[in-house]
């Protein structure tokens, strides 16, 4: 069975308040991308877990596809073991939510190949348990996610066809953007009825200050015919959003020449999204 597994950006992320145990409440747009990561299952007779990723450091037992397939493992006992190929197309640790997809897809996966029967309340629950956006990749499209992330409503999808993503290769772990952030006194409202024009991120001030590349990334989105541009998550990754094809064109071509990761996307609705689940039925 083979199944891919897409990206998100976020259109708006606002951080409302810090929680215990060191998470935070936040109001987030979650939107798929059309970037996507494979991954490839195949039961075996022997109940063993065997993973195998094209990057080298993903190859660990800390990896979250490997720590769903033994969590489902040890509750539920199939009677056959799984190996499973991941082949890594999303940047890493750049606020795109490659891992967070990759659980879902793999939670899903697993649920269907092993014959597990888990409902769809139960699969929203273990996803929570492997990060909180994980449970919107079990849907898809664009959706709002409140309390820590984990609390998605879907909505009507947001169509963005000229979208440019810049990725300078700096990783930034969610857990650093979280404890850098500076909780706003007046947090700023999400209009709900213009979600393509609410373009904002509030961790991206403390991140450009430890990071300038990122606001420099920004700022030449912006000066090269960007209608918006903003960090996506917790970053490294930027995206500038065009009406002018051209113009995005040009830019991409721009950050080519300064060595960055770049990749011209549309979003995808959830209908889309969910497509690649079909052969899980």
């Amino acid at each position: 069975m083979q199944v891919v597994s897409f990206a998100k950006i976020n259109l708006f992320l606002e951080v409302i308040a810090k929680l215990p145990g060191n998470f935070h409440e936040i109001n987030t747009v979650y939107c798929s991308v059309n970037l996507f990561d494979t991954l490839r299952f195949a039961l075996t007779k022997r109940g063993l877990i065997n993973l195998w990723v094209n990057v080298e450091e993903l190859n660990t037992g800390s990896n979250l596809v490997y720590q769903v397939a033994l969590f489902l493992n040890k509750r539920y006992k199939p009677s056959n073991g799984i190996e499973i190929s991941l082949e890594k197309n999303i940047p890493i640790s750049a606020g795109l939510g490659g891992g967070s997809s990759n659980a879902a897809v793999t939670i899903k996966a697993l649920n269907a190949l092993w014959n597990l029967g888990i409902s769809d309340d139960e699969l929203t629950g273990i996803a929570g348990e492997f990060g909180s956006d994980v449970p919107y990749f079990l849907r898809g499209g664009t959706a709002l996610g409140r309390g820590k992330g984990d609390l998605i409503t879907p909505v009507s999808d947001v169509k963005i066809e000229n979208l440019l993503l810049v990725n300078p290769g700096i990783p930034i772990a969610s857990r650093e953007a979280y404890q850098l952030v500076r909780i706003p006194v007046n947090p700023r409202r999400l209009d709900t009825g213009n979600l393509d024009g609410c373009v904002f991120n509030r961790l991206q001030e403390e991140i450009s200050r430890r990071y300038p590349t990122i606001e420099s990334i920004i700022d030449t989105l912006n000066e090269n015919g960007a209608n918006r541009a903003v960090m996506s998550g917790s970053g490294s990754t930027c995206f500038g959003i065009f009406t002018d094809k051209t113009l995005m064109m040009t830019c991409q071509k721009r950050f080519v020449s300064m060595g960055y990761w770049t990749k011209v996307l549309r979003t995808i609705g959830r209908d889309e999204y969910q497509r690649c689940f079909q052969n899980l039925n």
